[in-house]
């Protein structure tokens, strides 16, 4: 069996979620026995793709050609398709961030494969992989076994842990084999939010509702995401209401996140809400409204108002980590 792990990179750094995705496969491939081999794809990802060394990998193949310089959904899938189908991978690891929810489903349609998304768990059951995903919003986990020939999963950022190691990995340049045709779209531009995490990639998350009230309060929540250096959330209805931008939104239709803690500030707990958040660690959830639904997942609870206890709270962190 061989297992192939697509590592994300952006701008020539690897996501964190990628490291997640190499390890994940390292140690699988470590306790059945198979081979794993991880791929990078872009322009100038030559020099970087050793780094992957340290995560497990031993071989990793890299696809650099200056076309892939933009992100394309449909040349990237295809070169992913290409690489297993040439490597005779069994299996495709891919982060389930934004790319590779997009990707994931074009991969598995070119390699006839069956896919598992979004997966909290994944472990050897003899010759097969048996995968753990949420499902009905994240109310509840199913076990899941692809039987098809070829199996693709997409794994959820922040839960497979990433231990940085001193291993080395051998890195080989693949050619793209693109033509024109493969570009189907192209992103052409990005717009990076520079200061704070990426709400998927961050270990700590404090996120507003509505019952911020208004855009001009969400100051109280970057002051204390600036005091535990945690990436900025939002619900839907704020989001909506054009008060944060899209890229922060939490839940069913947003960004789905696994942080070590989830700080909800007025956000009363819909399911939709819910089912992007429920698998952190610890939930916090601060709400005026002691019957909201958020109460029923949170591991702690403050029923008061969030315009007294987020002061409150940041000045005494503040103290406490000695960020006065």
């Amino acid at each position: 069996m061989k297992l192939l792990a697509f590592a994300e990179q952006r701008d020539g750094a690897f996501k964190k979620s990628s490291f997640e995705a190499v390890q994940a496969a390292s140690r699988l491939a470590g306790s059945m026995g198979a081979e794993c081999v991880a791929l990078v794809i872009g322009s100038g990802v030559a020099g970087i793709a050793a780094e992957l060394g340290q995560y497990g990998a031993t071989r990793v193949l890299a696809v650099d050609d200056p076309k892939l310089e933009r992100h394309s959904n449909t040349a990237y899938a295809k070169v992913i398709a290409d690489v297993a189908g040439k490597e005779g991978a069994d299996v495709v690891l891919m982060a389930a961030s934004q790319m590779g929810k997009d990707l994931a489903p074009r991969v598995a349609v070119k390699l006839d494969a069956g896919l598992a998304a979004d997966c909290v768990a994944l472990e050897a059951d003899g010759a097969d992989l048996k995968a753990k995903r949420p499902v009905y919003a994240g109310k509840g986990l199913i076990e899941v076994v692809v039987k098809t020939a070829t199996k693709v999963f997409t794994l959820r950022p922040n839960v497979f842990t990433a231990v940085k190691g001193e291993g080395t990995a051998t890195v080989e340049t693949v050619p793209a084999g693109l033509s024109d045709s493969d570009f189907g779209s192209v992103v052409t531009g990005t717009k990076v939010a520079t200061g704070r995490p990426d709400v998927t990639e961050a270990d700590i998350v404090i996120s507003g509702g509505r019952g911020m009230k208004g855009p001009e309060h969400f100051n109280l929540i970057e002051g204390l995401a600036d005091v535990l250096g945690a990436g900025v959330g939002a619900s839907r209805a704020v989001v909506d209401a054009g008060w944060r931008p899209h890229d922060e939104q939490v839940g069913q239709t947003g960004k789905t996140v696994s942080p070590t803690m989830y700080v909800a500030c007025g956000i009363s707990g819909a399911v939709q809400h819910l089912a992007g958040m429920s698998s952190s660690k610890y939930i916090v959830a601060i709400n005026k409204d002691k019957d909201a639904p958020i109460f029923q997942v949170a591991d702690y609870g403050i029923v008061g108002d969030v315009f007294e206890v987020l002061p409150e709270l940041t000045d005494h962190l503040k103290k406490a980590l000695g960020k006065e």
